[in-house]
């Protein structure tokens, strides 16, 4: 067969498994078996004399001549679905394709209502599933679809389409009843202090380095894996101090007796961006999800103040 009569749906399989690195996943993104995306790449197989795809352990990794031929091959492909869409349209009323979305825990906790509200409103079938952001693995889940969009303060390598949502702040929240809740904070303060970190703060890594260009650093004294307990721990004694988003930590103290504090040294606010995956499945779909979901986000204040909980006796709350 010469290239330029190659089956079109064959070019459709080999990008899908590509993107995925899976015969399974990529069957289920194309609404076929996967034994129908074996045939069709073994098809492929014959018609370039090339392997394609070998698997090692659970993925299928692309050979160099693969590698050669997707970029060419997305880019027709998409130039192909975009100008059918154009014409058909996308109604999101009527999908019920299934979206992911990684979110850090305050990311679910204060944008997973307005975006969800967001999306549902005008899509009523379209099931969403919102997953736990793995930072070190977002790369690769955007380069293989299995996110479709991300929301994160760092940056992730890689040509992934994104924008900026919100900038973030970060201050030091500690109890009322905290020696540093008063007076002046200086970074030998802050240093000495007892601190508490949490292991799901996307933005951990650039306090870190911020405070070491200011000439510091600090071994937290307790590591936890969630936000939703640091509150009552820092509320309810006077000991502990941790370094978390200003606005996050304002609003916590709604509900517990907090102070929060400026960081007594440099550092730059965070970017909070959206990433989408680059990919030729569903992209009308993809391009009308990360519209919807950035409106959604860049317009709610966020939710993070339902992290609270009853109040401890001659506990006052932040007037």
């Amino acid at each position: 067969m010469a290239w330029s009569s190659m089956d079109l749906n064959l070019v459709r399989v080999f990008v899908a498994v590509y993107e995925a690195r899976s015969l399974t996943v990529a069957a289920s993104r194309l609404y076929v078996t996967q034994s129908a995306v074996s045939q069709s790449l073994a098809r492929l197989r014959g018609e370039v004399d090339d392997r394609l795809f070998e698997r090692r352990g659970r993925t299928m990794e692309p050979t160099a001549l693969a590698q050669s031929l997707y970029p060419g091959f997305r880019e027709a492909l998409a130039a192909v679905d975009r100008t059918i869409e154009q014409v058909h349209g996308f109604d999101p009323s009527t999908s019920d394709r299934t979206f992911r979305i990684a979110l850090s825990e305050l990311g679910e906790i204060g944008w997973a209502s307005a975006l969800l509200s967001a999306v549902t409103a005008q899509a009523p079938q379209m099931p969403i599933e919102i997953v736990p952001i793995e930072p070190d693995a977002l790369p690769d889940w955007l380069a293989r679809g299995t996110v479709d969009l991300a929301v994160t303060p760092r940056h992730i390598t890689g040509e992934f389409p994104s924008t900026v949502l919100k900038t973030q702040s970060y201050g030091l929240a500690m109890g009322r009843s905290h020696p540093l809740a008063e007076g002046s904070l200086s970074l030998d303060d802050y240093l000495g202090a007892t601190h508490i970190s949490v292991a799901e703060d996307s933005g951990g890594d650039e306090v870190a380095a911020a405070l070491q260009r200011a000439g510091g650093r600090v071994r937290p004294f307790i590591r936890l894996n969630h936000y939703a307990s640091l509150p009552p721990l820092l509320a309810r004694s006077d000991r502990f101090v941790a370094t978390v988003p200003d606005t996050i930590a304002l609003g916590w103290a709604r509900h517990w007796s907090l102070r929060v504090r400026p960081l007594p040294f440099e550092m730059a606010p965070l970017e909070l961006r959206l990433y989408r995956r680059v990919t030729t499945q569903h992209a009308a779909a993809l391009d009308w999800l990360y519209d919807t979901v950035a409106h959604a986000i860049r317009g709610s204040k966020g939710q993070f103040s339902v992290i609270h909980g009853d109040a401890v006796p001659g506990e006052r709350a932040a007037d």
